[in-house]
């Protein structure tokens, strides 16, 4: 792998140092060195998993790692608040919210005097670098305190509280930050920890209260953090479809208050039965003004006299579980601060781990306090065109977008709001192609909207090619049809395809065939949703441009699949759901990082059966329902949701199977018998994840879960590690007294070492230490509402895929309304990075970068590791796969 150690970006006027990750490492590289570790001011989600990956990446390479607990309190108060961490200390935290280790403001941390009680308590323990998680606040006393540590050192040097060795030995210290907020009001990061699970919750209200807004016709003001930063607010409304958002950075005109009322009074006479206004507790007007929640429940009540409620989430945001991106995210970040510290040298300068794209890197700790600053100062002096330019080219993004979306209608001069009679004369299609994903119709909706007001007719091609060249012979009344701007509302928010999708390529259909219904339908562009099928149908299409005029126009594919393996993107629709569908289902039992939970519903069954005499009722039947209830409201194409009749009905007579997958039949979504609340059953669980040959999905659920391994197509493994993996968890779980065990393995990982194979391997080597259950999580993974990356994602690529295609229809356009002749030129090039056979890209970001660390973060032994994940392709012949 290339080093980019040396390497520095210029991102927005911010200097960016790539950061190890994936880059080979020793184990006990590092013996001899101490770090700490601390959590300061409002906590966030995801901390703890920050917090595991800095103790266990420090123990790894051969540091004493000591938890400094309740913040910056605990290293003035010193004592047992520095206690040294173990690796089985840190096991079973990163599923839970806020932080283990306690937060606390700390008055005494401000005055020098206290500063010199933490440098003594530090010293005591040998500790010279600190990995600070909090805001900006927490990240500025850091740096100070390192500023003043040789002041601070001569000072206890001078009456005699430290030795000459300790000075000496102690001479300096180094810092690295990571910025856990859920605000993401820190400039030099994509992504601050826990703003993710806070737009989750935020997001989660939202569609819960927009169910009762609608039975009564209501309008709901919901207020959510953000005192000085709008980011929670925009990108919620921008999720849920809000009709208006009051945000600091973008205060409202004057009369914004007629401008609001005008908007809603017009979406009721649409027919719309709700309104949802979603506002920053620091929104304020053009003028700086406050505007609170209840002023704008007021005007509505007083102008429109609609029944209005306010709700305000407060605290809810900050808790529960974080969600599988945070939990990854702060492992990331958490691993990468360790690997700073040890690259740094006496007068490196403080910096903060942060996220850029798909990758870690090291940014200047000051610099990026100075700029977070400074959109503060522009807001202050009402310069705020200059505030939204500072908080980053993803905050003006998601502004303009919303601003676009939420438009009443497309303009006049553009199209009428049913999509059918448009200036430029022109169509543009869109379909679904593959297996279904959550955020599919969150990008038809933005298509179309984007679509519709730039003058363009957006046709829906239902189920596909079947509706496209079938139509006539469906059930679907116009299987292709306009689509009209209120058509799209509420599209956001809805899981699966709402247009239909079908498997297959089309090749298989017959090119000509396509070829002559789209010319057919006169469509100048073609927008197509889904996963490798989609991808290979558009390249099959373009390949045969020679020979069909009709494939002559641009075609835009949207990577929407949860398997992830479409060439050419780092990212794909629904797989982020799909990590977060797991990990619902997986803190249901204490001792586990990954507790995975629906065969537990079957287990509450069998041992919760309320079978007792003399009882209507026993303690566990409701929980065990609900799970059942829970679990099922997560497989596409179903309305089995209600309660455990239903479940059972459903389980026997199969009807959720159709004979794709065996997943349902079993029922085992995950596992665990909450019959045993303190932990005390020494279990291991093997589950199997979809992906197809690909891996992305079992990597990053057993990195988000604690998996113990994780088993996939591109990483070969062999008996002799499935072995190394038994004598590991025996360790763990006899020597470490860890209760619970996690193997993931991708549905086609190896043809021989079957999930049954394992799991009967497993159980039999782990006699007298640890029994074994085996779980296949199936098509719920598809399933589920999207989540908030989701929906601005996929909102934000149609809108990139708009724009692309209405450039190259004008482009090439000639003056009698025909489409020039088209090049292949992307043809030879995506056919090359491309592995047809196994369905995916030939290079794919994660195996380097995020593999390797799911390794390091569950093996506890002192082996040598080295990054050996890289795209390699398996001989089912050789002898340790025949």
């Amino acid at each position: 792998m290339e080093d980019h150690r040396e390497r520095l970006l210029r991102k927005d006027s911010i200097w960016i140092e790539t950061g190890r990750e994936g880059q080979e490492l020793d184990a006990g590289s590092a013996t001899g060195k101490s770090l700490g570790v601390f959590t300061s001011g409002g906590d966030s989600q995801g901390m703890n998993s920050a917090v595991r990956a800095v103790v266990r990446m420090g123990s790894f390479l051969g540091c004493k790692v000591y938890y400094i607990k309740e913040g910056y309190q605990g290293m003035v108060d010193g004592g047992d608040h520095i206690a040294e961490a173990s690796w089985a200390s840190s096991s079973g935290i990163m599923q839970k919210g806020g932080t283990v280790i306690g937060s606390a403001r700390c008055a005494d941390f401000r005055q020098r005097a206290g500063r010199l009680k933490a440098a003594k308590n530090l010293i005591d323990k040998n500790i010279t670098n600190l990995v600070v998680i909090g805001g900006d606040g927490s990240l500025t006393g850091a740096n100070l305190f390192r500023q003043e540590w040789n002041s601070l050192l001569d000072e206890l040097k001078a009456t005699d509280r430290i030795t000459d060795e300790q000075r000496k030995n102690c001479s300096h210290i180094n810092i690295v930050g990571m910025v856990g907020s859920i605000d993401n009001d820190f400039c030099g990061t994509d992504m601050t920890i826990g703003t993710d699970s806070a737009l989750h919750r935020i997001i989660e209200s939202v569609d819960s209260i927009s169910t009762t807004a609608s039975s009564h016709q209501r309008a709901f003001v919901l207020e959510v953090m953000g005192r000085h930063c709008g980011y929670l607010a925009l990108v919620a409304a921008l999720a849920t479809e809000a009709d208006w958002v009051l945000i600091p950075e973008c205060p409202p005109d004057h009369g914004w208050e007629k401008t609001l009322c005008k908007k809603l009074s017009a979406e009721r006479e649409m027919g719309l039965r709700l309104n949802i206004v979603i506002i920053a507790e620091g929104a304020i007007d053009i003028d700086g003004n406050p505007i609170t929640a209840n002023m704008v429940k007021d005007l509505i009540t007083n102008e429109l006299k609609y029944d209005t409620r306010v709700t305000v989430l407060g605290h809810v945001q900050r808790g529960g579980k974080p969600t599988a991106f945070d939990r990854i995210l702060g492992a990331r970040m958490g691993a990468e601060a360790v690997l700073a510290l040890m690259d740094a040298k006496p007068d490196t300068p403080a910096c903060v781990v942060s996220l850029d794209g798909n990758q870690t890197v090291r940014v200047p700790l000051m610099e990026c306090v100075e700029r977070t600053k400074s959109v503060q100062e522009a807001m202050n002096k009402k310069n705020f065109q200059e505030a939204v330019k500072l908080r980053g080219k993803s905050f003006q993004n998601n502004l303009a977008t919303y601003l676009r979306l939420s438009k009443l209608r497309p303009p006049k001069v553009m199209c009428d709001p049913t999509g059918q009679v448009c200036s430029s004369g022109k169509k543009l299609a869109v379909m679904n192609i593959g297996a279904p994903a959550c955020g599919a119709n969150a990008a038809v909706r933005s298509f179309v909207r984007f679509a519709l007001t730039k003058g363009y007719t957006v046709l829906g091609i239902h189920d596909s090619f079947d509706g496209l060249l079938y139509g006539d012979m469906t059930q679907i009344v116009d299987p292709v049809k306009p689509i009209g701007w209120t058509d799209v509302h509420g599209w956001t928010s809805q899981g699966g395809s709402l247009l239909g999708t079908k498997k297959c390529t089309a090749a298989r259909y017959g090119l000509d065939k396509v070829a002559e219904k789209l010319k057919e339908h006169d469509i100048s562009g073609l927008l197509i949703i889904g996963g490798f099928e989609a991808y290979h149908s558009a390249l099959q299409m373009a390949e045969a441009r020679s020979k069909y005029d009709a494939f002559c126009i641009p075609m835009v594919v949207i990577p929407c699949t949860i398997s992830n393996n479409v060439p050419g993107t780092d990212f794909s629709l629904g797989a982020d759901t799909a990590l977060n569908e797991i990990a619902d289902v997986s803190n249901n039992v204490p001792g586990t990082d990954f507790s995975l939970g629906a065969d537990r519903a079957l287990n509450e069954i069998a041992d919760v059966s309320n079978n007792v005499p003399g009882t209507d009722f026993s303690l566990g039947a409701d929980t065990a329902l609900n799970e059942i209830a829970d679990v099922s409201n997560n497989v596409p194409g179903t309305e089995f949701s209600l309660g455990a009749d239903t479940a059972l009905n459903e389980i026997v007579d199969g009807r959720l199977q159709k004979g794709e997958d065996k997943a349902l039949t079993k029922y085992s979504i995950s596992v665990i018998e909450s019959n045993n609340p303190t932990g005390t059953k020494r279990r291991v669980f093997i589950v199997e994840v979809m992906g197809g040959y690909c891996g992305y999905l079992a990597t990053m659920a057993g990195l988000a879960g604690g998996a113990d391994a994780a088993y996939i197509y591109e990483d070969p493994f062999n008996i002799t590690n499935l072995r190394d993996d038994v004598v590991h968890l025996k360790n763990k779980i006899i020597q470490l007294g860890v209760q619970r065990g996690l193997i993931l393995r991708n549905e086609n990982a190896n043809a021989n070492y079957t999930t049954d194979f394992i799991h009967q391997m497993f159980s039999e080597e782990g006699k007298g230490s640890f029994t074994c259950r085996k779980n296949v999580l199936g098509h719920m993974q598809q399933g589920g509402v999207p989540s908030p990356f989701d929906r601005n994602y996929g909102t934000k690529m149609a809108s990139k895929a708009v724009d692309y295609m209405i450039t190259k229809v004008e482009e090439n356009t000639t003056e009698d309304g025909k489409m020039k002749s088209c090049t292949k030129r992307f043809c030879k090039e995506l056919r090359g990075i491309t592995d047809f056979e196994k369905r995916l890209p030939k290079q794919q970001w994660w195996l380097a970068l995020v593999r390797p660390l799911l390794r390091i973060m569950t093996k506890h032994s002192n082996e040598t590791y080295r990054a050996d994940a890289i795209l390699s392709k398996v001989d089912f012949e050789d002898d340790d796969n025949a």
